[in-house]
Parts: C-alpha cells; structure tokens; sequence
C-alpha cells in the first residue's frame, strides 16, 4: 500500500463514485479517506484466530442460523416483464426476458 493517498487518487476514486468535489472537499477528504483505509489495512493484518465458523458467531447464540437454500416458484415471467417499465416478454426471440435499466457504469 503507498505510504499516503494523493489528492489525484481520491478525485479518481470521487469520479468513479460519481461524486462531484471541490477543490476543498478533495484537501479535507484526502487525509481522511488515507486514515481510514490505513486503519483497513491494519485490520486486514489481524489474526482472529480459530476457525472459520467463529466468523459466524452472533449475541443471540453460537453460530448464525442460516436458511437451507431450497428451489421454490418465483413470480410469473411474463406478467413481471408485462408489467416492467421497459420489460420484454417474448419468449420467441433470444434476447427476451429482461429488463432495460439505466446506464451506471461508464456514463
């Protein structure tokens, strides 16, 4: 890990987030956003100890209960689809069956 954070990284680490800083939020956020990822790198270095089902332990007994991950009907496709705001529902064509979402990554 470099010794501190750059401005330039936290603006590119701001755009990626699509965030829109000024100049004084990058210099008040730099030192900040280095002490924090500081700090998850110290504690990255920390061995817990035992065994990977300690991870799970939780106040209200010793391990976390966990649902069995069963199949079961979900909702209709094509009545979904139907009602979907820009939802196709052709089960003839090869590309139907999804929805159109906005564009979040490389906007």
């Amino acid at each position: 890990m470099p010794d501190r954070l750059t401005r330039d990284e936290v603006e590119k680490i701001a755009a990626l987030a699509h965030l829109e800083l000024t100049p004084e939020e990058v210099e008040r956020y730099t030192p900040q956003l280095a002490d924090i990822l500081e700090y998850a790198a110290r504690l990255a270095e920390v061995d817990p100890g035992g065994d990977a089902d300690d991870a799970m332990w939780h106040p209200g007994g010793d391990a976390c209960p966990q649902r069995k991950d069963r199949p079961r009907p979900s909702l209709d496709r094509d009545a979904t689809l139907t009602n979907a705001p820009d939802g196709v529902a052709d089960r003839r064509s090869n590309d139907g069956g999804f929805f159109r979402v906005p564009r979040v990554l490389g906007s």
